[in-house]
């Protein structure tokens, strides 16, 4: 259980690695004007999202239910672990919001701000604060 355990951190490293960059993508874009810079950051983007953080958040997904469903028993009845799941569940909606915008500025649609971006980009540091102290301190 140890190296499913290794593997869900090495993928959930990958997973927020995406989450913390295609933010900051979103941030460069919305501040770029020339049809060059627009046509690169959609290409960057849609790598990033579909190459690298999806990936990674499927997997670390499938190796923490593993987990989950081996330690049943233990894990489902600590509170640390019910919030820790419905946190995940939320970065699990942020990463489709992240999905949503990168369709949005590939077809025009993008209608935030940099300064927006900005603040969008913060979010994910608020998921992994929780998350991995939940995980770590197993409070209640």
């Amino acid at each position: 259980m140890l190296w499913v355990k290794a593997f869900h951190l090495i993928f959930m490293v990958t997973w927020f690695a995406g989450l913390f960059y295609l933010p900051r993508l979103f941030v460069y874009h919305a501040m770029s004007h020339d049809a060059i810079s627009q046509e690169r950051f959609v290409i960057m983007e849609r790598k990033l999202f579909w190459g690298i953080m999806t990936p990674g958040a499927i997997i670390t997904i499938l190796l923490g239910l593993w987990m989950l469903v081996a330690g049943r028993s233990v894990y489902l009845s600590a509170g640390w672990m019910h919030i820790k799941l419905a946190i995940v569940a939320l970065l699990i909606l942020y990463h489709l919001w992240c999905g949503k915008l990168v369709s949005d500025f590939k077809y025009g649609r993008a209608i935030h701000s940099h300064v927006w971006y900005r603040w969008f980009n913060e979010v994910p540091v608020a998921f992994l604060v929780a998350i991995v102290t939940l995980s770590i301190v197993q409070p209640f």
